[in-house]
């Protein structure tokens, strides 16, 4: 499971290192490169909280791998050369098969492994978030001396296998979670709002959503234009951002020891000090810093909001409760990248950076007003 959202993550962040390409070739603007990022984004977002309630009736395995088999679809797009729009239409096919994965692998895993969650959730988004390790020295590799087309190919195949390893895996071992269940209405799914707690963290998710989604889609860019770094530099830089996920393994695991909302403000607050070392650093070493910093603290939240959501939402509730926050909390992350680019177009890329903080500082703030009142 770990794998197929390592190659889920690997194809969504190959493409930012290639915005600078697809302009070249397509003549086409920052705002339109985030609008289409956007709208894959978005796409994704949608699939969230209709693949939750689907794994709550049918089978999870079943229901992660045809979303595979969905985003391969639209990887296999992205190899073939063609017009910017046959590009948008291979993306938007990436993110519907992609944004099926996550709330179902979350609600499953957090199940097998009742009580490990923070760990079992660690290893999930550390295997994710170091394909943007691997995305951006693919891009130097593979597509920079024998085309995108061949990336592109190559992961669609590797992504058949792995969909049908992990179904005939899964269908071989014991049965380790709870049966569907009679589907639940949707008053049952709004009424997990009516509680503040449970909301304020929705804030706390959404805004962090829309920080991080904004940094990944246009740091390359940012680092390369309002900073004195070069394109490759900057590429590097862009996978030392994923690099230091493995913190993941430590913060979910020490959810698990000492609760889940003082990691959630520790490392909010983390993430905080390295958005504001992107924005005031000018040196090599001083960015580099700033971006391991960032990372630490935005990959280190990422497994304790899960195991964090699965213990607040009733087992009933699981998958299309998760889904339903994903939904919200990536649908506002898929428009920050729309937004970046709007901002950085119309007045300059600092500007939309520090719109990008702002919102982080919300999370800061009402990630320890939780912690404070529990």
């Amino acid at each position: 499971m770990a794998s197929i959202w390592f190659l889920a993550k690997f194809v969504r962040y190959t493409l930012p290192p290639l915005f600078p390409e697809f302009q070249a070739v397509y003549g086409v603007s920052n705002a339109t490169l985030g609008l289409v990022y956007t709208t894959m984004m978005l796409v994704y977002a949608l699939m969230q909280f209709p693949s939750g309630v689907l794994a709550d009736k049918f089978s999870p395995p079943h229901v992660i791998v045809g979303g595979l088999v969905t985003a391969m679809s639209g990887v296999f797009f992205l190899s073939w050369p063609g017009s910017f729009l046959l590009l948008a239409g291979g993306m938007v096919l990436v993110g519907l098969g992609t944004g099926v994965h996550k709330t179902v692998a979350v609600a499953y895993l957090s199940q097998v492994y009742s009580e490990r969650k923070g760990r079992s959730l660690g290893v999930l988004d550390t295997f994710g978030t170091t394909a943007g390790v691997a995305a951006p020295a693919a891009v130097v590799v593979l597509a920079n001396t024998h085309g995108r087309e061949v990336l592109f190919l190559g992961s669609g195949c590797v992504g058949l296998i792995l969909a049908g390893v992990f179904l005939t895996r899964a269908s071989t071992t014991p049965e380790a979670v709870s049966q569907p269940t009679d589907a639940a209405s949707v008053a049952d799914y709004i009424a997990l709002f009516r509680n503040r707690r449970f909301s304020a963290f929705v804030v706390v998710s959404v805004t962090y959503a829309f920080t991080y989604n904004g940094i990944v889609a246009f740091l390359p860019l940012y680092l390369t234009e309002s900073t004195p770094l070069n394109s490759t530099f900057a590429t590097v830089l862009y996978g030392v951002l994923f690099a230091v996920s493995f913190v993941q393994l430590l913060t979910g695991d020490l959810s698990d020891r000492l609760g889940s909302l003082l990691v959630i403000a520790g490392t909010t607050l983390i993430a905080l000090l390295g958005l504001v070392g992107i924005l005031i650093g000018s040196t090599p070493v001083a960015l580099g810093a700033a971006v391991a910093f960032f990372g630490v603290g935005a990959h280190g939240f990422r497994p304790v909001r899960g195991a964090y959501l699965v213990k607040v939402v009733p087992d009933s509730l699981a998958g299309g409760g998760l889904g339903a926050v994903r939904s919200i909390l990536m649908g506002a992350g898929a428009l920050s990248p729309a937004v970046v680019g709007y901002v950085s177009d119309s007045i300059s890329f600092r500007v939309s950076f520090a719109v990008l903080l702002l919102s982080l500082v919300v999370t800061v703030v009402t990630a320890f007003g939780l912690l404070v009142t529990e």
